[in-house]
């Protein structure tokens, strides 16, 4: 890890919204509530002494950190972590979490409640939500201790507030108390693997759903599990590889974004493999996540299939049906459909070269074939074998058209009578969601097969745990090296033992 690049990362907070250089000023005009005048402060100080209250709500505690940190919101909404948008410099696509279609919670547009609950902002209910309104900036998600701040899992980007706390999901038991606000104020500090965690472990609706190297477990983990991020290693955070500046934070897979990997620190005289000229030339095909990750999903199992067709079973009560197997995963949920799940799980292997093609409701489908929604682009010519999680499920399509459907599953409002999560038709749910996305709909639909592809990136093992050259060099070795397109005799060449 390179001293300069931390500095530089906790100069600047990193994840979130940085608790940089700060002078007194008044706050921006739109800003309504006038905190009192704020003392000049050093990064990453104790804030419970600056920080008086009250705050009714909690765009008013967004307006008495603007009265130091004047800046930190007109960042923050120039970021993809607040507009959810990306035009791909490549492509020309409109990307971003507003316009790809995923295979597990589907689509965001007609589900913002819900799907905004991992929102940096505050009350994005629908399209209509004000992306230029500074007060609705969430500087608590990202800077607040997250044991005394949490957004509701429905609140579309708020808190619980008030007295009473709220159950979700429904007839669950789990209940989401009301969050003191001033206390989560005065706790605001730099970023923690906890605050970046409180969205990003929890994708797709859940612990350890989507990535298959990001969940919980990594809140606090040990050197096994990431030499990196192990408490008893490193004991490196989130905003140490995932730095930038102005609150644009580094590591996106998007074409052209700013990425980060591991040679950005592993260089110079700490380049790995000096003195070895074998693995120095591996190095030249094979990403370092390849060997270094010989699995995820190490600390908790992760979700890895998902189908759709099968949701819809209620019980005599009208309620859906809920199945576990006897490890305690989930396999049905009649809201969801069915589900696999799996531990310490290795990785799909696969040319990337850094490019990865999405769709959209715009993009035409080939329905004989599983529909690739994340599909990572290379060859040997220009991409480095990397390993993937590849998530496959099973959802609709429209079948005339052949494109995909986004599809309005969580009611929006109390008189939201087409989500599929009240009506349990997928009829109405279609209609109305590609209504909210603008996109046409033939009216007829079908169930497609699909995958999409994660890069793995995090559970990094120890060297002493890394791949030895038989896990791949053997006739029962983890690379289909003809899949990956060498002809049948490179790949039983490369299947010998190594000596």
């Amino acid at each position: 890890m390179r001293t300069g690049h931390v500095v530089s990362v906790l100069a600047i907070g990193a994840l979130g919204f940085a608790l940089a250089s700060c002078a007194t000023s008044a706050p921006p005009p739109k800003v309504a509530y006038q905190p009192p005048k704020a003392p000049v402060h050093a990064v990453g100080q104790d804030h419970s002494a600056l920080i008086a209250g009250p705050f009714a709500k909690p765009q008013e505690v967004t307006a008495a950190c603007l009265g130091c940190h004047s800046d930190a919101s007109d960042q923050v909404m120039k970021t993809v972590h607040w507009t959810w948008t990306y035009k791909d410099p490549t492509t020309g696509q409109d990307l971003g979490k507003k316009n790809v279609i995923n295979n597990f919670c589907i689509s965001l547009p007609a589900n913002e409640p819900r799907c905004t609950s991992c929102h940096i902002g505050y009350g994005y209910t629908d399209a209509q939500f004000d992306f230029t309104n500074a007060n609705n900036v969430d500087c608590l998600v990202c800077h607040a201790d997250p044991k005394v701040y949490k957004k509701f899992p429905a609140g579309a980007g708020l808190p619980v507030l008030g007295e009473a706390a709220k159950e979700f999901p429904a007839g669950s038991g789990v209940m989401f108390q009301p969050v003191d606000l001033l206390k989560a104020a005065q706790s605001v500090r730099l970023p923690d693997r906890g605050n970046c965690g409180s969205c990003h472990f929890n994708g797709g609706g859940g612990d350890a759903v989507k990535h298959g190297d990001l969940d919980t477990t990594l809140t606090n983990p040990p050197r096994t599990l990431d030499v990196h991020m192990g408490t008893d290693g490193a004991n490196m955070t989130c905003v140490d590889c995932h730095g930038g500046s102005s609150h644009e934070i580094a590591g996106r897979i998007y074409t052209g974004e700013k990425r980060i990997g591991c040679v950005d620190c592993h260089t110079g005289v700490s380049a790995p493999h000096q003195g070895n000229p074998v693995l120095a030339r591996h190095a030249q095909k094979i990403a370092c996540q390849t060997c270094h990750i010989p699995a995820f999903a190490r600390g908790q199992a992760t979700k890895m299939t998902w189908d759709w067709s099968t949701a819809g079973q209620l019980d005599a009560n009208g309620k859906p049906i809920m199945k576990k197997d006897a490890e305690g995963h989930v396999i049905y949920d009649g809201q969801k459909g069915s589900f696999t799940s799996a531990k310490d799980v290795i990785p799909t292997y696969r040319w990337w070269n850094g490019t990865t093609n999405y769709l959209t409701v715009k993009d035409k489908i080939d329905p004989s074939k599983v529909v690739n929604l994340a599909a990572a682009k290379g060859s040997r010519s220009d991409g480095l074998i990397t390993p993937f999680k590849v998530f496959t499920g099973k959802q609709p399509y429209d079948s005339v058209n052949n494109t995909m459907v986004a599809p309005n599953l969580f009611p929006n409002n109390p008189s939201d009578n087409d989500a599929y999560w009240k009506t349990y038709d997928w009829q109405r749910a279609i209609t109305s969601g590609m209504k909210t996305v603008g996109a046409p709909y033939s009216g007829q639909y079908a169930f497609v097969a699909t995958e999409f592809s994660w890069v793995q990136n995090h559970m990094v093992a120890p060297k002493e745990n890394a791949l030895s050259c038989d896990d791949c060099h053997s006739a029962k070795g983890r690379l289909d090296f003809v899949a990956l397109g060498y002809s049948a005799d490179e790949a039983k060449k490369l299947q010998a033992p190594r000596k």
